[in-house]
């Protein structure tokens, strides 16, 4: 059976993810079951570091000026650290954020726009944040994002994610 995937519509354009629910399933499934709760419907990508990622999934961010923006947990809690898949922190890839405590992940992700190695949970280190998907395309938009003005890594003119749609 095929992994599910996600079409992510931005003000900006579009972009869809496969989703790791075979290598995954814990965070990825986190991330569906959101996602057709309608979660992740009109919030902001507060977050951007050009050469770095860009994070989403806040649900303080629906006000993408928040001074809480990226301080918020999923109405569902917090779920275990799944560090199971040896899936490394490339291009293109999706990571479960968290606090640098054990088992804080819950809503938010980054999208790596660079490998950043040193982010694996398996590689010697602090971070340890697992990757649970990728972009198969409209990575065009995951580069126009990236790249928009910040002030203090927020985007300048918000840029918003109107709607998530996850086929299986």
């Amino acid at each position: 059976m095929p992994n599910p995937t996600a079409l992510v519509e931005t003000t900006l354009g579009h972009f869809t993810i496969e989703l790791y629910v075979d290598k995954m399933p814990i965070t990825a499934g986190n991330f569906v079951r959101l996602a057709k709760e309608g979660f992740y419907d009109g919030l902001h990508f507060h977050r951007v570091i050009k050469n770095f990622m860009i994070q989403f999934g806040c649900p303080y961010s629906r006000d993408p000026n928040s001074p809480r923006a990226g301080t918020g947990d999923s109405p569902h809690g917090t779920i275990r650290d799944e560090h199971v898949a040896r899936l490394s922190n490339e291009p293109g890839t999706l990571s479960m954020a968290n606090t640098g405590r054990p088992n804080s992940g819950s809503c938010q992700f980054f999208i790596n726009t660079v490998h950043n190695n040193f982010l694996d949970w398996f590689t010697p280190g602090q971070s340890q944040h697992p990757v649970f998907g990728k972009v198969t395309s409209g990575m065009e938009v995951i580069k126009a994002i990236e790249t928009t003005p910040t002030s203090q890594d927020r985007p300048r003119t918000p840029v918003q994610v109107t709607r998530v749609t996850v086929s299986e």
